[in-house]
């Protein structure tokens, strides 16, 4: 899927609204956070960085990460493009990605800037959408973008030559976990690998549909969604993995 990059401005406004009108969705997010948060390790030098940081959601469980994103917002410190990231070799201990991989039309392009700016044991961390036989059909079917499942990962180093509004919700499924293109991962330690199911995400609708559950309701779906766990590769809808460089 490829659109001017104006669609990127367009849809953060979206999500603006749709986050302060859904708590299901604040509530879910939070558990996400949570999840990042743990393979975050403090005592490590260098800045935590979070690359397009949308709304600026993570501050709130991370108040020391730098915000940064393609355009410039009171909440963003830093707007750039991720190919490109104006900071110093070896000077950031943490990259936080949360559903920002999938809109990266070369990844390798990314993950080799990500290795320039890391310090010596400096992690990766993704949250992305995983591609399940139940998400699938969903994404597919209920969810603006494309997920892409069929069409080859591009394996160049360099960034595309035009920015465009780029979607593929399977890519993190076919390269961490289906290990696609395994070359593109070069010089990385997978250090966290996790796929998990959660109802309570589809139930709030996400940031583009209707909510379809209470807020109430979130207990019952937290027991509900580490019960359907057990099953990654039947019920899953999302995964976190964490990279670090490899020695």
């Amino acid at each position: 899927m490829a659109l001017p990059l104006s669609q990127h401005p367009a849809e953060s406004e979206r999500n603006g609204s749709a986050w302060q009108a859904k708590p299901l969705l604040r509530e879910t997010y939070a558990d996400f956070y949570h999840r990042i948060a743990a393979l975050v390790d403090l005592t490590r030098q260098g800045r935590i960085v979070e690359i397009g940081s949308g709304i600026g959601n993570l501050r709130a469980h991370l108040p020391t990460a730098v915000c940064t994103d393609l355009f410039a917002n009171p909440w963003i410190d830093v707007a750039c493009d991720g190919y490109e990231l104006p900071f110093r070799a070896g000077t950031v201990s943490h990259l936080i990605l949360v559903d920002v991989l999938h809109h990266l039309e070369t990844p390798g392009a990314f993950l080799q800037e990500a290795q320039r700016v890391l310090s010596p044991g400096g992690r990766l961390i993704l949250l992305e959408p995983y591609v399940s036989w139940f998400s699938y059909p969903l994404y597919g079917l209920l969810h603006h973008e494309p997920v892409a499942w069929g069409k080859p990962l591009d394996r160049s180093r360099r960034p595309p030559s035009v920015r465009r509004y780029y979607a593929a919700q399977g890519n993190a499924t076919r390269l961490f976990f289906h290990q696609e293109q395994p070359d593109l991962l070069a010089g990385w330690t997978v250090f966290h690998r996790e796929a998990f199911a959660t109802f309570a995400y589809l139930l709030s609708g996400g940031f583009s549909k209707p909510a379809l559950a209470p807020v109430a309701w979130l207990p019952c779906l937290r027991r509900w969604d580490r019960w359907c766990s057990r099953w990654p590769r039947l019920l899953a809808a999302r995964c976190l993995v964490g990279l670090c460089i490899a020695r």
